[in-house]
C-alpha cells in the first residue's frame, strides 16, 4: 500500500537514530549510558554518591592517617647539603669521579669532566635517634626524634616537570590523576564548607609541573585539588560583585541547582555532580573561607613559633593554614615552594631556602603534636630528585640527579626517629633499601588504609591505579 506524504512525514518522526538504538537496539543505548556511569561505578573503593562524590568514606582496613599535608620542595633540594653527609665526597673534592661510577648515567646539564663536589655545609647529630642533619636545618633539628628521614629514594626522571609528574601522579605523562585526587577519591572529605584538596604555592614561581601536580586526571574534577592565595580571598571572585545581595544570589543559585539536577538525572555526567558541588561549595564557602583566612585568634607565641608576619604570604603563613584546614577537615593539602634549583649559586640559594622553610616545617610538625593531631596527619617534607655529587658552573651548583634523593617523612602511622636507607660515599646510588616513587605513594595510600593495587578507576577499557603496576608498602617506615 502506497503512503501518503503526510503518513511518510509522521513515521519519519518517529523512525530516528535514537528511536531505533532504544527500541530495536536491544537496549544498545541504555547499555551505552551504563558504560558511561560505570566509569564512576566500577572502582575498587566503594563506590561514589553521584549527588555528593565528596562524602566521606571509608577506606579497605583500618587507616593510620586521616589527613595528609605534602610540603614539596620544588625544583629539587641537594640531599648532600641537607641530610646525607659524605665524608668521602668532601676528601676527593675537586677530582673525577670513579668511571665506573658515570657508566650509562644520563644526566641533564652537567658536562663529563665535571669534578667531585663536597658538601658546602657542616652536619651534626641530633636527638635520640641520632639523625645526622645539615646546620641549615637547626629546627629540624628540634624534631629529629620525631621524624622519619629517607636517604634511599629513587627516581626514572631526571628534569622537572617529568620527575615532578611522576612523583604526584605515577607517570611521567601527563592525564593521570595525583596523589591528592585519589586521597579524595577513596576516603571522600569531612568538610562540608571547604574543598577535600588544597593547594598553596609560594616561592619565586609554581611547580615545573604545574596543575598537572594537583589535578584529577581521568577522575571526576570534583577531586581536582583546589588552589588558594595566602592573602585576600582565598579564591578569586568568592565574594558577590557589587549589586548582587544575598537574596539575588539564592534565587540563582536554587535556579541552577534544579536546572543541573534534572540535568544529572537524564543522563548521569559526574562532571554535572562536579558542577553542583562547586555552586553549593563556593555558597558555604563564603563564610567559611573568611573564618580560615583569620589567624587573628591565632596566640602570639604560635605566630612566632612559624614564623608569620601577619598579612605578608609566605610558606611560614601557609603551613600553619595547613594546620587550620586539617582542623577543619580538608584531607589533603599540599605546600609548593619553588625554587630549589641551585645549578648555580648553591650556598646563598639554599641558605635562603632553608631560613624559608625550615622553621614552619618544624613548627608545624610541634604543632600537630602538642594539639593531638600528629598520629592521624602524614606530614610529607621532599622534592622531585636530588643534586649531583658533581659539580656545575665551577664550585657553587649540582645538577640533577635522579639515582638517589632524600625526604622525611612524620605522624600519621610513620616510625619516628627512624633514618631509613644508606647511599654510597658519594650519594651517588643507592645502596640499601632502596624506596623508589611508586613505593613511596604506595605507602601513602597504606597509611590511608588503601590496598594500592586495588584503590583503581576504570578508564579507556582498564583499570587505572597511582602506582601503575609498581610499588611496594615499604614495611620498615610503619611505626
Amino acid at each position: 500500500m502506497k503512503q501518503s506524504p503526510e503518513s511518510r512525514a509522521e513515521f519519519a518522526k518517529y523512525v530516528s537514530r535514537r528511536w531505533f538504538l532504544k527500541e530495536c537496539g536491544v537496549g544498545l543505548g541504555t547499555i551505552a549510558l551504563h558504560s558511561l556511569l560505570g566509569e564512576t561505578a566500577r572502582a575498587a573503593a566503594p563506590g561514589p554518591d553521584l549527588r555528593n562524590p565528596l562524602a566521606a568514606k571509608a577506606p579497605h582496613f583500618p587507616a593510620r592517617a586521616k589527613n595528609v599535608i605534602y610540603l614539596f620542595m620544588a625544583g629539587a633540594p641537594s640531599h648532600l647539603e641537607l641530610f646525607d653527609y659524605k665524608p668521602q665526597l668532601a676528601k676527593f673534592s675537586g677530582t673525577l669521579p670513579p668511571a665506573e661510577l658515570l657508566q650509562g648515567y644520563r644526566a641533564a646539564f652537567i658536562t663529563p669532566d665535571a669534578t667531585l663536589l663536597g658538601p658546602r655545609f657542616k652536619f651534626a647529630r641530633h636527638g635520640q635517634s641520632g639523625a645526622e642533619l645539615s646546620e641549615l636545618l637547626p629546627h629540624l633539628a628540634e624534631v629529629a626524634d620525631d621524624i622519619a628521614i629517607v636517604k634511599s629514594m629513587a627516581t626514572d626522571a631526571f628534569n622537572h616537570a617529568p620527575a615532578q609528574i611522576l612523583m604526584h601522579t605515577g607517570s611521567q605523562q601527563f592525564g593521570r590523576p595525583s596523589v591528592g585526587a585519589w586521597s579524595l577519591y577513596g576516603l571522600g572529605s569531612e568538610s562540608r564548607n571547604l574543598p577535600g584538596f588544597v593547594v598553596f604555592s609560594s616561592g619565586s614561581k609554581g611547580p615545573s609541573g604545574g596543575a598537572s601536580n594537583w589535578g584529577s586526571g581521568f577522575l571526576p574534577t570534583v577531586y581536582n585539588g583546589c588552589m588558594f592565595r595566602s592573602q585576600g580571598d582565598p579564591i578569586l571572585y568568592l565574594s558577590n560583585p557589587e549589586g548582587v545581595d544575598d537574596r539575588i544570589q539564592s534565587d540563582t543559585f536554587e535556579s541552577i541547582r534544579r536546572l543541573n539536577e534534572q540535568h544529572l538525572g537524564a543522563v548521569g555526567d559526574p562532571e554535572i555532580a562536579t558542577r553542583l558541588n562547586s555552586f553549593e561549595m563556593a555558597a558555604r564557602m563564603q563564610s567559611s573561607a573568611p573564618d580560615l583566612m583569620d589567624i587573628s585568634s591565632e596566640p602570639k607565641h604560635i605566630l612566632e613559633m612559624y614564623g608569620v608576619e601577619p598579612g605578608k604570604p609566605s610558606f611560614a603563613l601557609n603551613c600553619l593554614l595547613a594546620r587550620r584546614l586539617i582542623e577543619r577537615g580538608v584531607r589533603f593539602v599540599e605546600l609548593f615552594h619553588e625554587s630549589w634549583d641551585q645549578h648555580g649559586n648553591l650556598k646563598a640559594d639554599l641558605r635562603k631556602n632553608c631560613k624559608n622553610c625550615d622553621q614552619a616545617s618544624a613548627a608545624l610538625v610541634k604543632d600537630l603534636k602538642q594539639r593531638g593531631l600528629l598520629d592521624d596527619t602524614l606530614v610529607i617534607w621532599g622534592g622531585e630528585f636530588g643534586r649531583t655529587p658533581m659539580m656545575q658552573h665551577g664550585d657553587d651548583g649540582r645538577d640533577h640527579h635522579p639515582n638517589c634523593f632524600s625526604i622525611w617523612m612524620a605522624g600519621g602511622g610513620v616510625k619516628p626517629g627512624l633514618t631509613l636507607g644508606e647511599s654510597d660515599d658519594f650519594g651517588f646510588n643507592t645502596t640499601k633499601d632502596r624506596v623508589h616513587v611508586h613505593d613511596l605513594n604506595a605507602t601513602i595510600l597504606h597509611l590511608l588504609g588503601f590496598d594500592h593495587t586495588k584503590l583503581t578507576y576504570r578508564f579507556q577499557g582498564r583499570d587505572f591505579r597511582l602506582t601503575d603496576v609498581h610499588g611496594e608498602v615499604v614495611t620498615k617506615l610503619l611505626a
